[in-house]
């Protein structure tokens, strides 16, 4: 790979990211490429080049987004992955979910910002992205549910909610958190800690605790 392949990548990426940071805090009206281009430090013209509109630049950056959660989920996810303990694989889905949110707060904010309104782009997102997620997400659920580790009367739909608020809204609202607390949520202690509560709350003490 040539190394000017090398730098036109990394300056994809550069992108991406500038541009899932802006429209997570500014809604995609309110963030603009050339707010997008300086940040990733770029020259504006870079981003029609790579992307063409900022159309375009939304979807890529939320195709990258939910790439990197599928690859911090995809070992849990995998059928033919041995299936040592349903319960340590159901808590290890948990805290590799609430990692990635620590590390990536802007991708909650974004489904925070997109999913409270009506319009394609919510329509896109659900059906690209979020839909897949969920039905990978209810096989994991429902065998919980046969194996009793979740509650079997609650339908697949409110843990899909619950696991996303639980884990979410502590780096979602990170600021707030620490001016109550004085701790920053993404301190890699109060993490460990958040993953801890949440597999607490949905899968309860382990028998011998």
């Amino acid at each position: 790979m040539s190394a000017a392949h090398n730098t036109g990548s990394e300056t994809r990426e550069r992108i991406l990211q500038a541009a899932l940071e802006a429209f997570s805090e500014q809604g995609f009206e309110g963030a603009t490429t050339r707010e997008i281009a300086s940040r990733a430090g770029v020259n504006l013209g870079l981003i029609k080049y790579y992307f063409d509109n900022k159309q375009k630049l939304w979807r890529a950056a939320v195709d990258r987004a939910f790439e990197e959660l599928g690859q911090a989920l995809a070992e849990e996810f995998d059928a033919n992955a041995p299936d040592d303990d349903p319960r340590r694989r159901t808590e290890r889905l948990i805290r590799r979910y609430v990692r990635f949110v620590a590390v990536h707060p802007e991708f909650v904010r974004l489904m925070h910002e997109e999913g409270k309104r009506r319009g394609p782009r919510m329509r896109w997102l659900v059906d690209r992205h979020v839909r897949p997620m969920f039905e990978r997400l209810t096989h994991v659920f429902a065998d919980a549910q046969a194996r009793g580790l979740l509650p079997s009367t609650i339908d697949p739909i409110h843990w899909h909610y619950i696991l996303a608020g639980s884990v979410g809204l502590i780096f979602h609202q990170a600021e707030e958190c620490k001016r109550l607390t004085g701790h920053d949520p993404a301190e890699e202690a109060m993490v460990e800690a958040h993953a801890d509560a949440v597999v607490h709350l949905l899968l309860g003490p382990e028998e011998d605790a």
